[in-house]
């Protein structure tokens, strides 16, 4: 019987695939396992029975990530389950950046109790003429789930589209069109596009990335669009740009103090992903990424230890072990189960970084003498029997 724990709601499409072999609990004292969105798990103490936690969604900032491999817990992610909503978000952002339509709609509002409104909007409407997406260059920074699905879209649209992303997966690379232009570097987007939308992770390097320089490097009058992370753009850069109109507009997904309500500014209160399919995928992706490591020890979609796929547990027993990405481990492994005349019918290693993680199909099972010998090697972070 598994435990799991439940931070946050997750959609009840999710929690219905959970088999009778799970038990809800409430706290994480006794949890095998727990669920979460938003919830904050920095200052929380994880328990040493804590194996995996699942983000129903693609940012994990809310949890320690280094804190959780050391713990040997692996942490899953959800990606793409919410791309969809993103992508249409994204669409609608770039008629709102383009055309007045909140302007107009906010000023239809105040005359409202005018008893000539017709003639009212007749004459005022002027004020708030747009321009056409049709024919205008996108950059689309970031060619993952959501990315390439904006780029797609906006290649009907009849916009022409630029991509830029290093590290394009194989599988994002198939499902971009042969119509978007690949940029070799970020000062080509900047310097063609009259859009620019950025669907990356907030990590050291892209930290502040829109900032005065990149904004120095743009066309004049720049719409700008951020539905990845607020501090991928510097707060007061973006003001003095849009106060000198090098950015003509600023659609963000993160509203905070000094944005807000800043001439230029279209701040949406963060919902990317808010609808109601992108909460059924995301949860249905995060319990079944979550039963498949507790039943099999598989590994897809974590981010802090690397993908690991054996299948279902057919042998009299499987050995998972979590541990540093350090030289003679898989040989200090084997010879445990040697010396004991145990055989490795399978077995799978992978790494990331600094983190490795090892399954052993092996018949017949083990003992526990031959585990804590296991455990106790040096490196080793955790280590569990499926059966």
């Amino acid at each position: 019987m598994f435990k799991i724990n439940r931070l946050n709601n997750i959609a009840h499409v999710g929690l219905d695939l959970l088999t009778d072999n799970y038990e809800m609990v409430e706290g994480l004292n006794t949890a095998d396992a727990a669920l979460v969105r938003s919830a904050n798990l920095h200052e929380i103490e994880l328990p040493n029975s804590l194996k995996a936690i699942a983000r129903a969604g693609a940012g994990v900032n809310n949890i320690p990530l280094d804190k959780c491999a050391e713990k040997g817990i692996v942490v899953f992610n959800t990606p793409g389950a919410n791309a969809n909503g993103v992508k249409e978000i994204v669409i609608a952002s770039l008629i709102l950046a383009s055309r007045d339509l909140l302007g107009g709609i906010n000023w239809v509002t105040s005359v409202k109790e005018e008893p000539e409104v017709a003639k009212l909007v007749e004459k005022n409407k002027a004020k708030f003429v747009g321009t056409e997406i049709k024919g205008k260059k996108l950059g689309v920074i970031g060619l993952g789930a959501i990315g390439v699905m904006v780029a797609n879209v906006a290649i009907k649209l009849e916009m022409e589209v630029y991509g830029y992303d290093p590290f394009i997966s194989v599988g994002s690379a198939w499902k971009l069109s042969k119509y978007i232009k690949p940029s070799k570097s970020l000062e080509e987007i900047y310097r063609e596009c009259d859009f620019i939308t950025v669907h990356v992770p907030l990590t050291d390097t892209t930290k502040g990335m829109f900032n005065q320089d990149a904004f120095a490097l743009m066309k004049d009058g720049v719409k700008l669009l951020n539905f990845s992370r607020d501090t991928l753009v510097n707060d007061d850069d973006i003001i003095a740009a849009l106060d000198s109109g090098k950015v003509g507009k600023y659609v963000t997904d993160f509203p905070n103090p000094k944005v807000v309500g800043h001439q230029g500014v279209i701040a949406i209160p963060h919902l990317g992903a808010s609808t109601n399919e992108s909460e059924d995928n995301c949860a249905v992706m995060a319990v079944v990424q979550l039963m498949d490591y507790l039943e099999n020890g598989n590994i897809k979609n974590s981010v802090n230890f690397p993908n690991c796929d054996m299948g279902v547990c057919t042998q009299a027993e499987r050995i998972a072990i979590h541990h540093r990405n350090v030289p003679n481990m898989l040989s200090q492994f084997t010879a445990a189960f040697a010396k004991e005349n145990i055989n490795i019918s399978d077995m799978m290693n992978r790494s990331k970084g600094q983190w490795a993680y090892t399954m052993l199909d092996i018949e017949p099972p083990s003992n526990p003498d031959i585990i804590k010998r296991i455990e106790d090697i040096d490196g080793v972070l955790r280590i569990r029997v499926i059966k």
